[in-house]
């Protein structure tokens, strides 16, 4: 069964459909007022007649026929099929006898109206009026010049009921368009903001692994003709690190390319080429692998690295891999830690990730203290800082950096409503605070 709901009734008619059923009902309402009806001691209007004799029934039936052609014509050149059934209110009127144009008569045209001005651009909305509001003065004046009596008040109300089924059209089509320009926007804002998250998360996943990767670089390059062993060692977590981070990106990707239905996220791009991919968990040995394995190596996308969902839980890892690269992170928890909603405990590691990442490309400290105070029921306290530069450390990247990192750490701290801020020390160095709110009931859990 399909849950798409049908269109209601209404909207399932074509316009040019309820034109002819408004003339239809307009050629019912002009009979019923020319007969006495039970209750009647006589009819409301006495027919023309015109109206008896084969004539007028002539130009009844040549009117109608332009009222469905008007119809027929009103979804394809809403104009013309104006034009028809102008003519038609014009030629029924003529043999009732009557001093200007019925209601009954214009409510097709009343419909047309309603249609050109919901669904059409504004200026063809507007011809349409003056056209219909035309006409109308149009028979009046002729009437006036002919030296016949004319019902102007009688044509007033029929064009003010004119205007307002306009009016209603008008509003109905700029309804429609304010609500078809609120989802582009929702859509485009939805897309922007997916942007962010994705760049977001690249940047959390690998700025901090480049960052150990060039110090490690750099040392082994230092140390590589004396001290051969730590070469061998810093080579190793240079290996460790750039694996993480590429089964990181994979992953990330394969979570992207799950929407398209003929791709299997499953796969490795590199295996698709024909490449020497990680299959299966799995990485073929090169020749010069700094680790000296043989045979085939297994390395998990977990591994000995970072969980692929991380929270505060993984902060001791995260410094234990920094310190590999020559930072020394030192973890103080203050208060009994308690269960956190995974958004927030995602978000409060990646603002310390960053931090930290901060810390070993652009500080050129040899050290920086994480605090995580627990304390407040009501939110969470996070502070990271260094000391500054030490001389003989070099920076990874020297410079203050492009500030995505910063922009990123404002950007969830302001998605969870808190409070950022990040600025020099008064002593030296650099600080980072940021401040969550935790959501009633969440130590609880």
């Amino acid at each position: 069964m399909s849950a798409t709901p049908s269109a209601p009734f209404y909207k399932r008619v074509a316009p040019g459909g309820w034109a002819a059923v408004a003339w239809g009902a307009g050629i019912a309402f002009t009979a019923l007022l020319r007969i006495r009806v039970p209750g009647q001691e006589e009819p409301d209007v006495f027919p023309g007649f015109v109206i008896l004799r084969w004539d007028g029934l002539a130009m009844l039936a040549v009117s109608t026929l332009l009222t469905l052609r008007g119809g027929a014509l009103l979804a394809r050149r809403p104009t013309a099929a104006l034009n028809h059934l102008l003519v038609a209110s014009v030629i029924a009127s003529t043999p009732l006898g009557v001093t200007a144009i019925p209601f009954a008569q214009y409510l097709a045209v009343d419909v047309a109206l309603y249609a050109i001005a919901a669904a059409r651009p504004r200026p063809e909305a507007w011809r349409a009026l003056l056209l219909a509001l035309g006409l109308l003065v149009a028979y009046v004046a002729v009437r006036l010049l002919a030296g016949w009596s004319a019902g102007t008040t009688s044509t007033l109300a029929v064009a003010l009921t004119a205007l307002v089924a306009w009016l209603l059209g008008r509003s109905e089509g700029q309804a429609r368009e304010y609500a078809e320009r609120s989802r582009a926007q929702a859509a485009e804002q939805a897309v922007t903001a997916e942007r962010l998250r994705i760049a977001r998360e690249m940047h959390d996943t690998v700025a901090h692994s480049i960052g150990i990767v060039a110090l490690q670089a750099g040392a082994a390059r230092r140390v590589i003709a004396t001290q051969p062993e730590a070469a061998r060692q810093a080579l190793a977590e240079i290996e460790t690190a750039s694996r993480e981070t590429l089964a990181g990106l994979r992953r990330m990707v394969g979570a992207l390319r799950t929407a398209d239905p003929e791709t299997d996220p499953d796969s490795d791009p590199d295996e698709d080429r024909g490449g020497n991919g990680d299959r299966g968990g799995e990485v073929e040995e090169r020749p010069g692998t700094p680790l000296g394995t043989t045979g085939r190596t297994a390395v998990s996308a977990e591994g000995p690295g970072l969980p692929e969902m991380p929270g505060l839980a993984a902060l001791d890892r995260l410094a234990e891999l920094t310190g590999n690269a020559g930072v020394r992170v030192a973890v103080r928890r203050v208060g009994a830690p308690s269960p956190l909603p995974p958004d927030i405990d995602l978000s409060a590691f990646r603002i310390v990730q960053e931090s930290v990442t901060n810390v070993v490309r652009h500080s050129g400290a040899d050290s920086c203290t994480v605090t995580v105070d627990h304390r407040d029921p009501e939110s969470l306290a996070l502070t990271v800082e260094d000391r500054g530069p030490v001389p003989g450390h070099a920076r990874v990247s020297p410079g203050s950096g492009s500030g995505y990192g910063l922009t990123g750490m404002r950007e969830r701290v302001a998605v969870l409503h808190g409070e950022f801020s990040a600025g020099p020390r008064p002593g030296g160095g650099f600080r980072v605070t940021a401040r969550l709110p935790l959501p009633t009931g969440a130590t609880a859990r």
